[in-house]
């Protein structure tokens, strides 16, 4: 069963019975778009082993479904934004791109999911913040291309719809789109019994957003002598959980039992800390220095693979990125998963973040101007580096991680 999610006046509502063959009728003209299935009326003589199998009898509750869609109507709509008009839509979300003020845009398109992160949350029951993971997920991958994140779309998989599950987590993505300036205009809820195991499910994302061509990142005039500015990660984000669950089953720890490197939470909830989005106080900070100006040079989104793997993937050929790895504290969460895996440094920067969610590549001459731009949108700009000459690595790294907590 799938039900599309598009906001209170934007979706198909459908009910259909258990029994006989519908025969669909408009019930309310005045919403072209709710529908009842009137069925045929059961034959109390036919015998019980020829009576139909429903739908619901082969795991799929289409009551269930609308349920949601009734809960989720106004989170959508709290998300409206200029070109995203909650009245509009049906089988697919509007976003009129006339009144959002671009002049020569380019659309920028992402896509991602939460990984096995989603086992944490579907094992300890805590679903609240999952739903940031996703959108966070795909709109820091928006800003880093400099583009303002102008819509979201969610799909939704499980083996058993539980609405209260759901209506958990799309709160979640509701509230991220809301603290990233993008509208959440539509989505799919898919209830797939014997494709996932009971109340299991999967999280997609798609976004997309706009900047102007001439505002584009990374800029192709990165030298030697830019600066490297960190932005402090939450903790894990959404990267690495594969390897965290191991390490956590290995040191025998259970979801509800205290979390280790940090008493006052359980395992889980320290382990679910959301991912953090960095859309308003980056956009915050082109717009401040003139996003055209070239004092952002690029910015590089520290996900899959860590610094190592990401900040390359801005960089032009022959740069490589200088790290002080002395430059920051890594919050607690790493130091026992260094200690846990006996991991060294070099693994733990190709696979988390170690403290550092996003990078900032900034013309020399500007530092100072980004800086206080980014203060001033409640930042922690950190100076962790700059670009030199490349020899071999991609990456240098200087010093070793602080492991002092």
């Amino acid at each position: 069963m799938a039900t599309p999610r598009q906001g209170s006046d934007r979706t198909i509502h459908s009910t259909a019975t258990d029994h006989g063959i519908p025969a669909p009728a408009i019930t309310d003209q005045t919403n072209p778009y709710e529908v009842t299935f009137n069925t045929m009326s059961e034959d109390p003589d036919r015998p019980v082993t020829n009576r139909p199998v429903t739908y619901r009898q082969a795991g799929v509750d289409i009551d269930a479904g609308n349920a949601l869609v009734s809960a989720i109507a106004p989170l959508a709509q709290a998300t409206s934004r200029p070109g995203a008009d909650a009245a509009l839509g049906g089988f697919g979300g509007l976003f009129d791109l006339k009144k959002v003020g671009f002049s020569d845009p380019l659309l920028v398109a992402a896509t991602d999911g939460v990984g096995t992160k989603l086992k944490i949350a579907i094992e300890s029951g805590l679903h609240e913040t999952i739903g940031t993971d996703l959108v966070a997920m795909c709109v820091n991958d928006l800003i880093v291309q400099g583009a303002e994140p102008l819509f979201f779309l969610d799909y939704m998989a499980t083996g058993r719809l539980e609405v209260d599950t759901a209506r958990d987590v799309i709160a979640g993505i509701a509230g991220a789109c809301s603290q990233s300036g993008c509208a959440l205009i539509g989505g799919e809820t898919a209830e797939m019994p014997g494709m996932y195991h009971g109340g299991d499910y999967d999280l997609a994302g798609f976004a997309v957003g706009a900047v102007e061509r001439d505002c584009l990142l990374p800029r192709s005039d990165i030298i030697i002598g830019d600066k490297l500015i960190g932005m402090p990660s939450s903790g894990l984000h959404s990267n690495g959980y594969s390897l965290v669950r191991k390490l956590v089953e290995g040191a025998g720890l259970s979801w509800n039992d205290p979390a280790p490197w940090a008493s006052s939470d359980s395992v889980a909830k320290s382990l679910l800390a959301p991912t953090r989005l960095y859309v308003k106080p980056l956009l915050a900070a082109l717009r401040a220095t003139g996003a055209a100006s070239g004092a952002v040079k690029a910015l590089a989104h520290i996900t899959g693979g860590g610094i190592t793997e990401n900040i390359p993937r801005v960089l032009p050929d022959g740069m490589a990125a200088a790290v002080d790895l002395g430059a920051w504290q890594q919050p607690a969460i790493f130091d026992w998963l260094a200690s846990a895996g006996r991991l060294p440094d070099q693994e733990m920067l190709r696979t988390f973040n170690c403290g550092i969610g996003m990078v900032v590549v900034v013309a020399a001459d500007r530092l100072s101007e980004v800086t206080s731009a980014l203060g001033n949108a409640s930042e922690t700009p950190l100076m962790i580096g700059e670009i030199l000459k490349r020899q071999n690595e991609a990456v240098v790294y200087q010093g070793c991680l602080d492991h002092t907590t």
